[in-house]
Parts: C-alpha cells; sequence; structure tokens
C-alpha cells in the first residue's frame, strides 16, 4: 500500500522540493499552501505532465480547523497518513528591540504552532496503526541562535526541543519523530542578503558554497525509509557549526 504524506508550506522552496521527491518515489502527496495559490498550481501541473498527481489544500495552518481541515481530507481520500512534514514558516530580519507582540504572534504560530497543531491532529491516525514518520524541517538557526533574527531561531530551537520530547513520547507506538536543520540554503529567504553578505556566509562553511533544497529532500527521503532513527535534529549546512 502507498505512504500518504501531508506536506506543510508545501509551495516554494525546501517544501516544495520535498512534495516533488516524495510524490516521484510514488508517496501520495497532499501539499499544503496559505497564501501561494500560483506556485501550488505550478507544482501540481509540472507533476501532471510526468503523469504524477498530488492533491493541493489551501489552509491557514494558525487556525485548528484549517489543520483539521487538511487532515480530514487526506482520511476520506486514503484512509490513512503515514508522513507528516512541518515545514512551514516565516522569518523576520530585524533588531530584536523593534519587534512587536504582533511579530511574535506572527511567527510563533506560523512556525511553532503550526507544527503543535498538525502533529496533534495526525498522531491518533498513527497511533491507531502503530506507526509514522514525523519530520520537523528546523534551521542551524535553532541551535546556534542568529542575529537579527531572534524570533524565527526561537520558534526553530522550540521546534527542536518538541522534536527530541515527542520521539520519546510515540516511540513506544512505533512513530519515529525527526528534524533537519538546514544551513544556508538557496531559497529566498536569502532575500534578505546582499551579494557581499553571501560570499563572506559562503567563506565561513568548510564546503564553501550554499546547500540546495535537493539536499534537503534527499534526508527526508532517507527518514522516511529508515526505520531506527528518532528524536535526532540533523544538521545539513556545509560544515558551518562544526
Amino acid at each position: 500500500m502507498e505512504k500518504v504524506a501531508i506536506i506543510t508550506g508545501a509551495s516554494r522552496g525546501i517544501g516544495r522540493e520535498i512534495a516533488k521527491q516524495l510524490a516521484k518515489s510514488n508517496i501520495k502527496v497532499i501539499a499544503n499552501y496559505n497564501q501561494s495559490e500560483k506556485e501550488a498550481k505550478e507544482l501540481q501541473e509540472e507533476l501532471a505532465k510526468e503523469n504524477i498527481e498530488i492533491d493541493i489544500i489551501k489552509a491557514d495552518l494558525v487556525k485548528r480547523e484549517e489543520a483539521q481541515k487538511i487532515v480530514q481530507f487526506a482520511l476520506n481520500k486514503y484512509k490513512k497518513i503515514d508522513i507528516l512534514i512541518n515545514n512551514a514558516g516565516i522569518s523576520e530580519y530585524r533588531m530584536f528591540t523593534d519587534e512587536t507582540d504582533e511579530d511574535w504572534e506572527r511567527v510563533i504560530n506560523t512556525n511553532l504552532y503550526s507544527a503543535f497543531v498538525m502533529s496533534q491532529e495526525v498522531i491518533p491516525n498513527m497511533i491507531h496503526y502503530k506507526e509514522g514518520c514525523i519530520i520537523n524541517i528546523s534551521s542551524i538557526w535553532g541551535i546556534t541562535g542568529a542575529a537579527l533574527e531572534v524570533l524565527y531561531s526561537i520558534t526553530k530551537a522550540g521546534m527542536n526541543g518538541m522534536t527530541k520530547a515527542l520521539a520519546k513520547e510515540l516511540g513506544p507506538s512505533n512513530i519515529r519523530v525527526n528534524a533537519i536543520a538546514p544551513g544556508m540554503i538557496q531559497t529566498n529567504m536569502n532575500d534578505k542578503f546582499s551579494k557581499e553578505e553571501i560570499k563572506e556566509i559562503k567563506e565561513e562553511i568548510p564546503l564553501e558554497k550554499i546547500g540546495k533544497v535537493e539536499d534537503i529532500a534527499k534526508c527526508v527521503k532517507w527518514l522516511i525509509e529508515d526505520n531506527y532513527t528518532t528524536g535526532q535534529i540533523i544538521s545539513i549546512n556545509g560544515g558551518w557549526n562544526i
């Protein structure tokens, strides 16, 4: 029986590549997006040209009922959920003292609450089948912290803590929970950096290059196939924080 995966924030960047690679591996993909409808439809159409079908669903995951909508769609269509990829996230780039209560709420809810609520909603089905795989897309900043991205760093550190604690709680039900902490990856999140800043960052990385979304998708595929890895924060960063 084919596995079923829900991927949040799947219309662009890392989430998009994960959706493509899983769909090409005969996994039934439900790709969530919120505002990027055009990109989500383009992804669906791109895969359709290869005779690969994916579902795309608009949902604002700061609202539990929207998360429930995705899960219910999956269960109605496929009867089970094998894989959850918590990838939805946004970043703010400014001084911590300039952050507002509204910024805090937006970043915390988008990045951390969405992972909390989606996990809560899929876990009962995984427990029922005594099988499941949850992968949280974290960040190097959740490990080291980043100046001018304090709120983002907080959410990713929280995601890492959730990963480890939930792995312990769900291990007896044969549900594996891991996180991937990318370093600098070629996505539109890097638009805030100048060419000179990117050059300086490359010089700090032992491999002297920026990672690709494919690097993260490959790790996701491995974590899905593996049966004995759980509670791990896997750093894919070219050696940036050795």
